[in-house]
């Protein structure tokens, strides 16, 4: 078994970075849709801006929104306006091709990848 990219959604930017939320990254569900991702979801964050990356779950965010919005104590170490690579693995025996989405400044798909 290895543990391969399944999907990714690549320069979004965040919307909202709260602190005193439960915990998770609230996601646009358009764009959880377009790549594949289920809310509920372990992905990696990872901080263009920052470097900074982190593990979490996903939340469905308003569709249509172009939400994204860092959570609990992940807030402390992504901030709103910085761009993110939000990234989904899957264990598993044989190749797979990735769904990814490119977007834009308002988080809406430009362009989407498969394979």
């Amino acid at each position: 078994m290895r543990e391969v990219l399944r999907s990714k959604i690549h320069g979004a930017k965040v919307t909202e970075s709260n602190p005193d939320y439960v915990g998770s990254i609230t996601v646009d569900e358009d764009l959880l849709d377009a790549v594949g991702m289920w809310v509920g979801e372990k992905v990696l964050v990872a901080s263009v801006d920052s470097g900074q990356r982190l593990e979490t779950y996903t939340l469905a965010g308003k569709r249509g929104s172009g939400m994204i919005g860092v959570n609990g104590a992940a807030a402390r170490l992504i901030k709103e306006g910085e761009i993110v690579l939000i990234i989904g693995f899957e264990m598993t025996d044989e190749p797979l091709d990735p769904r990814i989405a490119i977007v834009d400044g308002d988080n809406r798909v430009t362009e989407l990848i498969e394979g």
